[in-house]
């Protein structure tokens, strides 16, 4: 009887840390589609979509890679059009923070992937900058945005793009890179990155999640990050990994993601706790929870359950996710 009640009390000091004040840093608007938003807004913007229900859409969330998951996120992109779309988009998803106690948030659009589709700008950054202005009144949420570019897409047009946004720079704080890793190297970004880091914005990239640690490396010396979105790869290069925790580079890691998109086949063999122990600067986010199975909180109950994370390991990684924001 007597341990049960221990049990019992562990368990729930680690549902209250869990559920307790976080900011998340590696959150994609896109990945925030949940399936009867995709219906609604298909049907408000009178756009045929290939899946009827809540449910067909649901069963097609069976990726065997980063590419089959990007394929189906692309597709849904496309249903976006007009302001109140993206107005919409973002204040569900900060609501979603709300409740899982998330105070602070940076997150992630992608530009490209919007203006393929014939998108104003304006209608992203006004829809998204209205989204925050009321969950600030509403939940107290302070959150910024981070402009995204498709790596898979040529330097040029990201170049075009980002003189484009910047006619909106007021609306976001940093740009990142992201989309399909593999053979599309950080290096194929330098002169981006390099424009970026003149106006002051804040720099982060995708790296080492389906990529090499050397992309890790190229991340940090040629593009000059600030910050490393994933990073699992790094635990295969201890040079990278003393040199992370030298420079206090914080890594966004997303284990459901992770999970999804077999980049590991399994949560108990997730590399955050080990990092952690290291001394590497790790935050636990939800990336596309929509496509991956859950917001944060869920992430944070996941990730315990399968690596056995005490309430110190919980504390430091919430410890973590405030010391790696880029505004305070």
């Amino acid at each position: 009887m007597l341990q049960k009640e221990i049990n019992n009390s562990i368990k729930n000091d680690l549902i209250k840390t869990i559920n307790s004040p976080k900011a998340e840093l590696h959150i994609h608007l896109e990945g925030c589609l949940e399936p009867e938003m995709i219906l609604n807004i298909a049907k408000r913007n009178g756009i045929p979509i290939k899946h009827k229900t809540t449910n067909e859409i649901k069963d097609s969330y069976k990726f065997n890679n980063l590419k089959d998951f990007l394929n189906l996120y692309y597709q849904g992109i496309s249903i976006l059009k007009t302001e109140e779309d993206y107005f919409e988009l973002t204040y569900a998803y900060l609501s979603e923070a709300h409740k899982n106690n998330i105070t602070y948030t940076e997150m992630f659009i992608d530009p490209q992937a919007h203006i393929i589709h014939g998108v104003p700008l304006k209608n992203i950054f006004q829809g998204i900058e209205r989204a925050i202005i009321l969950a600030k009144k509403n939940y107290s949420i302070n959150a910024n945005l981070i402009v995204s570019f498709l790596r898979h897409l040529s330097q040029d047009n990201a170049l075009k793009v980002f003189d484009q946004v910047m006619e909106f720079r007021n609306n976001f704080i940093g740009i990142g890179l992201d989309s399909s890793e593999l053979g599309n190297p950080p290096n194929k970004f330098k002169l981006l990155f390099d424009k970026a880091r003149i106006e002051n914005l804040k720099l982060v990239a995708h790296a080492g999640e389906e990529g090499p640690a050397s992309y890790v490396w190229e991340a940090l010396d040629i593009l000059g990050v600030n910050r490393i979105d994933h990073g699992n790869a790094i635990c295969t290069d201890k040079e990278l990994v003393h040199r992370i925790i030298k420079d206090q580079i914080a890594l966004t890691m997303c284990p459901l993601s992770n999970h999804c998109l077999k980049v590991v086949s399994d949560l108990k063999n997730h590399q955050a706790l080990t990092l952690l122990n290291q001394g590497v600067k790790i935050t636990i986010n939800s990336d596309d929870p929509a496509y991956f199975g859950g917001y944060l909180n869920k992430n944070f109950f996941k990730l315990t359950k399968s690596l056995s994370l005490t309430v110190e390991d919980i504390e430091k990684l919430i410890k973590n996710s405030f010391e790696a924001r880029f505004i305070i």
